[in-house]
């Protein structure tokens, strides 16, 4: 993995870019730590041209978004406009804004997704998926997750390593689904404390990272990207910092 491969989730450090001036304050920290690309999500009202400002000046490059899934199916060209002012290419659709309850649910929820993804694709703009873990019930028998990247061919993948765990699947063996098919891999730690499930920094959980950072390389992974929504009363900068550290010291070229 390049360096410049390496992006923070902004949505970690959500509690500290409320305000322009948060974030102002905020995005020169991530980039002292280490990291040089960005994905913006979580982060309160501030005009596109004043965030990229504050990251050309710190030198952050915006890799990528997170954009509210109604927006994306509803409001499309303005999605598309956002991204235009953001010099951003990339964003993904982050959670369901509606549930399917049935399998023909799931395959209405995937052919919206693949019209907006196409609407992006036309105006040179990658549309990813985000997946949780309740993208692993059964429908007739089949993931709802298999079902939306088999009918939606136009949507790329944002795989996100903890919620696969969480799911009861492996990792790894759905980074490998999608070759070239995945600009953006979400890099969250899996582990267990006091038999409950959590989030830690990169490495000190229980996630198999070499196999899975090497998955996203054989794949093409364009950014690797941190996340830690639960930083369990640990300041996120200071997780955000060890994770850097571990997958630096291990992981770059």
């Amino acid at each position: 993995m390049k360096k410049c491969q390496l992006a923070a989730q902004l949505y970690t450090l959500r509690d500290f870019i409320k305000t322009p001036e948060d974030i102002a304050k905020t995005l020169p920290k991530v980039k002292a730590i280490g990291y040089d690309a960005v994905q913006i999500s979580g982060m309160g009202p501030i005009a596109e041209e004043e965030l990229v400002k504050i990251a050309d000046d710190c030198g952050l490059v915006i890799c990528a978004t997170h954009e509210p899934g109604k927006k994306i199916f509803e409001e499309t060209g303005a999605v598309i406009e956002r991204l235009n002012k953001l010099n951003c290419h990339c964003t993904a659709y982050p959670f369901p804004h509606i549930m399917p309850e049935c399998k023909a649910g799931v395959l209405d929820f995937a052919a919206k997704l693949n019209e907006a993804a196409l609407k992006m694709q036309a105006a040179g703009i990658k549309l990813c998926y985000h997946n949780h873990a309740i993208e692993f019930e059964r429908f007739d028998g089949e993931l709802m997750l298999d079902l939306i990247y088999k009918n939606a061919p136009a949507l790329q993948a944002e795989i996100d390593t903890f919620w696969i765990q969480a799911g009861g699947n492996d990792p790894v063996e759905w980074i490998k689904r999608f070759p070239g098919r995945q600009p953006l891999l979400h890099l969250k730690e899996y582990g267990i404390r006091k038999n409950e499930r959590k989030m830690f920094a990169i490495g000190d959980g229980n996630l198999n990272w070499q196999e899975i950072i090497a998955a996203g390389k054989a794949c093409d992974v364009e950014y690797f990207i941190v996340e830690q929504d639960d930083c369990n009363g640990v300041d996120p900068f200071e997780e955000l910092r060890r994770s850097y550290d571990f997958i630096a010291e291990n992981f770059f070229d």
